[in-house]
């Protein structure tokens, strides 16, 4: 399940490092959007304590020279994936897999899925997913990669 307030926030944290990337200000920001936001709107946007439209996120966007899809897709990654080295996978997504060799991956979702009150999500550190590739017979960043698709 997505949670709003951590994309929203990520978004502006995103937004916020890009424009410091240029070495802008707000107020330069300010300047080079052609429908007079203000700067006390584009800080909200960065704290994330304001929702941005699509139209004005991709406003926001393109007057600091970022292709909007590029900036979803970096916010994406870090809410899918919370912190360095932990992956965020769907069990249901899990115990569907028909690869052989992903079978111990399949059964450990299956497994959770039947625990009382057990949620669709988790999330795996490092030393689970080290563990579960070692079980699939693959390398850790094998296993990683695979996730990350299948999440797509």
């Amino acid at each position: 399940m997505l949670d709003v307030d951590v994309y929203q926030r990520i978004l502006g944290d995103e937004l916020r490092m890009l424009r410091r990337r240029r070495g802008w200000t707000r107020n330069d920001l300010q300047r080079q959007l052609p429908s007079g936001i203000s700067v006390q709107t584009i800080a909200t946007y960065e704290l994330g304590s304001r929702q941005c439209s699509v139209v004005r996120l991709v406003e926001l966007c393109l007057a600091m020279d970022e292709l909007p899809q590029h900036l979803i897709a970096r916010v994406h990654q870090r809410v899918v994936v919370d912190e360095p080295g932990h992956v965020r996978v769907n069990l249901r997504s899990l115990a569907a897999l028909v690869e052989p060799r992903l079978a111990p991956l399949r059964r450990w979702a299956e497994d959770r899925l039947r625990r009382p009150g057990a949620g669709e999500d988790v999330q795996l550190d490092l030393a689970a997913l080290c563990r579960m590739a070692e079980l699939c017979d693959l390398q850790p960043a094998e296993l990683v990669a695979f996730l990350r698709d299948l999440r797509s």
